[in-house]
């Protein structure tokens, strides 16, 4: 069920599309934040989804694009989905105004070994809020192939 709410979402966002709020919006602030690791062609990703409020949002979808393509026979959290071998959506659960946020685990195989990775990480869906701070909802994350952990 979690997958088809994002495929509605990723389908009527289209790629690359900023966040647009309707006139009147509710007034939210979504963040991401986490951390990614590479070693062995294995990428590890951690991501958080937050609201800071001031309104509570039925959810918000993450795109996450990868320099390089990612084998997608791995299996992603029940709310995510892939857009392709180089990009993941996935969509959070109700985020309420200051709440707690919601964490994905992606556990991740790059095809062949590469020395580095970058990852993009945007908001491409909030329920139509305004955002009044969109900055904290866009990463551009370089991981070096050392298998520290690289926070964003």
């Amino acid at each position: 069920m979690a997958s088809t709410a994002v495929t509605a979402v990723v389908l009527s966002a289209g790629s690359g599309v900023g966040v647009d709020a309707a006139p009147g919006a509710a007034e939210a602030d979504v963040a991401h934040h986490g951390d990614v690791s590479l070693w062995g062609g294995r990428l590890a990703v951690r991501l958080h989804t937050g609201n800071h409020g001031p309104s509570d949002l039925a959810g918000a979808t993450a795109r996450l694009g990868f320099s390089v393509p990612v084998v997608p026979a791995r299996k992603l959290p029940d709310a995510c989905l892939w857009g392709g071998n180089q990009v993941i959506y996935c969509q959070s659960g109700a985020l309420r105004a200051d709440g707690r946020d919601n964490e994905f685990l992606l556990d991740l195989r790059a095809v062949g070994d590469p020395a580095e990775v970058s990852v993009d990480i945007a908001t491409v869906w909030n329920g139509g809020a305004d955002d009044h701070n969109p900055d904290n909802d866009k990463h551009h994350v370089l991981v070096p192939a050392t298998g520290d952990l690289y926070v964003y």
